[in-house]
């Protein structure tokens, strides 16, 4: 039975985290802390589990071997490299921490004392992105010259967000560093690390920080990657489109189509065709952690992935303040 510490109720899906936890039969919630003693009594209550303010004492715990960060982003350093050395295995929310040096120390404790480590990157499991990987790595559709996802809601516009994600000191951003998050992560597993990058963010809002937000990545083989989020958008489904040489691939809110000359004999290969046979689904991060530790399955989201994602946003940040092209 894997016992986890739930560390803070302030990200939204913190709640959805214990109750996956909690659904399976070899793990369960044991106790939680928070930054906030009132949202953690409440969210505490809500699992019928103890509520410890002191974090030191929670790790030192006998019933907690694992640990689930939900804290503010500001604060992960501290959070998961107490965690680490106290020898308990950790499961993040994205993103691992704000600047590169507060990752490397992570990665360093993680290392150090030999723990499980999982970031939450949920959208490498679906179907239709796991078809995507192998479309890019079976080259099905050539050279890639662009690639572009989107995903948005409109958590602002609605104001069903919580007003903490306005927070930038402690979110380090808006959209682009929380929702923007998937699709970023999604351009540097399916295109690699870009060469430059540009970032476009506006306010249709009136919150402390971006509420729509694209970034433009160029890479040195002339192929332009764009990630676009936000919470201005209403009915927005995940879009991801690969334009390449030989053809092109979509994904509309879950529905695949292709075209390519790899896979018609006709010479005029325009026409879109839905694959009549799509990827299994991967365990979600939940499960993936879990099973990790305790039966030493494989976790596929690392701290390698976890890193570079931070490195994307580092450079996504500087661009939108310098306001032109950044080296990532």
């Amino acid at each position: 039975m894997l016992k986890i510490a739930m560390l803070s109720s302030w990200h939204v899906h913190a709640e959805g985290y214990a109750q996956q936890f909690n659904g399976r039969n070899d793990a369960k919630v044991t106790v939680v802390w928070d930054e906030d003693p009132v949202k953690g009594k409440k969210f505490a209550e809500s699992l019928s589990v103890d509520f410890e303010p002191d974090l030191d004492k929670v790790l030192a715990r006998d019933d907690v071997d694992a640990v689930c960060v939900n804290a503010p982003t500001n604060i992960h350093r501290e959070v998961m490299v107490k965690a680490a050395n106290a020898g308990k295995h950790i499961f993040t929310e994205k993103v691992l921490a704000l600047t590169i040096e507060d990752c490397e120390a992570i990665k360093a404790a993680v290392e150090k004392n030999n723990v499980k480590f999982c970031i939450s990157f949920p959208h490498r499991t679906l179907p239709h992105n796991l078809l995507a990987k192998k479309v890019v790595e079976d080259k099905i559709l050539g050279k890639i010259t662009l690639f572009r996802v989107r995903n948005a809601h409109n958590g602002a516009s609605a104001d069903w967000l919580p007003p903490h994600f306005y927070n930038e000191e402690q979110c380090g951003g808006g959209a682009m560093i929380d929702l923007g998050a998937h699709p970023m992560y999604l351009v540097r597993w399916l295109m690699g690390k870009p060469a430059q990058m540009s970032s476009a963010f506006t306010k249709v809002t009136d919150h402390a920080v971006e509420d729509n937000a694209v970034c433009i990545m160029k890479y040195d083989d002339g192929a332009i990657a764009i990630s676009e989020t936000g919470f201005v958008s209403g009915a927005s489904p995940f879009i991801l489109e690969m334009y390449g040489t030989d053809g092109t691939f979509i994904v509309n809110a879950g529905k695949v189509s292709i075209a390519s000359s790899k896979i018609t004999t006709n010479a005029d290969y325009s026409g879109f065709v839905t694959p009549n046979q799509m990827p299994q689904p991967l365990p979600n991060p939940v499960s993936q952690f879990v099973d990790g530790v305790l039966y030493n399955k494989e976790i596929i989201f690392g701290m390698q992935d976890a890193i570079e994602l931070t490195e994307m946003m580092v450079a996504a940040y500087k661009a939108h303040e310098q306001n032109g092209f950044v080296t990532v």
